[in-house]
């Protein structure tokens, strides 16, 4: 029988064709192998290697802000674009953390519900019907999937290991060069762990105002670095400012991933039509939440001891996956350790693609990792896996260790 909505749906999501696709999405898949293996293997627990975000909750000092800023009756208020005192916060906390110090609050920089709406948002600002958007992968598809939905096109840039996880930009054609209008870039990267240098970030503010391209630089995991890399942000490099938009997010470096708080910072005009394009979505997120992340921007001590954390889980993994044949490398940044995937096991079992790989380890070892074959054959490890103590972070990682030596791999 024919529904209603049957001729309705936008072509954008697929018009008459919406809901009848049968392909299955990675993470659909990886969560469908998880139920198997558990049901198969009811008496061992999972150890999921692939969690995108903090096993840590938000710090005491945070979420007691939150406590007290929410039964105030001044804070029930829409906030619209925001409060000023999260822009002044912001503000500080990127003159601290990243030395950009000519940042004006009221002009520079504004929030958002998290970083995904405001990548969502931003081609509503630039992209017409025709424009192209540059976009790394593999990535974070929310920028390009907002782009398609607008009538521009994407360009995938593959990022390498030849090329340090790093785009290649002399590669694009010359042909889409001239209708590019945005350039998404995401350093460090998820999921290679990949940091950008800063000659790198010159290179990009350089090719984007040759081009007139504007650069938007996806910086959720910019605060997460390791072993003397400090963080870097693209809008400290010459040029950078006149042609770049930076998104910075409180999920990873301040464990508030379901609290939705980020924000913007870049040119103040780009800024304004950002805020523009806002202002008909969304009506600000709660100034409780707001004012409750002015603590966490003030007190950078909160990462340092989360960047403290994962570096040493990071000297666990890469220990334990370089025993078991991968060719780990510790990252610069993020949360993930990215590999190759093996070719096959021992006893013939051969692997076709890192997917076929990641379902392998979930069903037969209860070890979950997401995979990606975008740019090669590649599994990516998170250090956000749950353990309470130091002890426990050992144990989980030799059980790892364990589990995947029985399967016998080859590379």
């Amino acid at each position: 029988m024919a529904n209603f909505y049957d001729d309705k749906i936008s072509e954008r999501l697929g018009g008459t064709s919406f809901g009848k696709s049968t392909v299955i999405y990675k993470f659909e898949i990886i969560k469908r192998a998880k139920a198997a293996a558990k049901k198969a293997y009811p008496g061992l627990d999972l150890i999921d290697m692939g969690v995108g975000e903090p096993d840590w909750p938000a710090d005491e000092l945070i979420v007691k802000a939150l406590s007290e800023e929410a039964g105030k009756p001044e804070n029930r208020w829409y906030a619209d674009n925001g409060i000023p005192e999260f822009q002044e916060a912001a503000a500080r906390y990127l003159e601290k953390v990243y030395g950009l110090s000519d940042l004006i609050p009221s002009e520079n920089i504004i929030h958002g519900i998290g970083s995904k709406p405001i990548l969502a948002l931003l081609p509503i600002c630039f992209i017409n019907p025709g424009d192209v958007l540059l976009t790394t992968v593999p990535g974070y598809p929310v920028t390009a999937t907002y782009t398609k939905y607008l009538g521009g096109e994407v360009y995938n840039l593959p990022l390498y290991e030849s090329n340090s996880f790093l785009p290649d930009l002399s590669t694009i054609p010359k042909t889409l060069l001239n209708r590019a209008k945005l350039l998404y870039i995401n350093y460090p990267n998820n999921p290679t762990g990949a940091v950008a240098n800063t000659e790198f970030f010159k290179e990009v503010a350089a090719f984007a105002a040759k081009n007139n391209i504007i650069v938007v630089h996806d910086s959720a995991y910019g605060a997460l670095t390791y072993d003397g890399f400090k963080p870097l942000s693209f809008l400290s490099v010459d040029g950078a400012m006149d042609v770049g938009l930076e998104v910075h997010s409180l999920s990873k470096a301040f464990n508030m991933t379901g609290w939705r708080i980020g924000f913007i910072c870049g040119d103040k005009k780009a800024i304004k039509a950002y805020a523009s394009v806002k202002d008909n979505t969304d009506s600000g997120q709660f100034r409780a939440i707001q004012k409750a992340a002015v603590q966490g921007l003030n007190h950078t001590e909160i990462t340092d001891r989360t960047v403290q954390k994962y570096s040493r889980r990071f000297d666990l993994l890469v220990d334990a996956l370089k025993d078991l044949g991968f060719n780990a490398k510790k990252p610069k940044g993020s949360f993930y350790c990215y590999v190759k995937a093996p070719s096959g096991t021992e006893n013939g079992k051969l692997f076709n693609s890192a997917s076929e790989f990641s379902e392998f380890l979930i069903r037969e070892s209860l070890i979950s990792t997401v995979p990606w074959d975008d740019a090669g054959k590649f599994i990516r490890f998170s250090v956000t896996f749950e353990a309470d103590t130091i002890e426990k972070e050992a144990e989980v990682v030799n059980e790892m260790k364990e589990r995947i030596k029985r399967l016998k791999l080859i590379f």
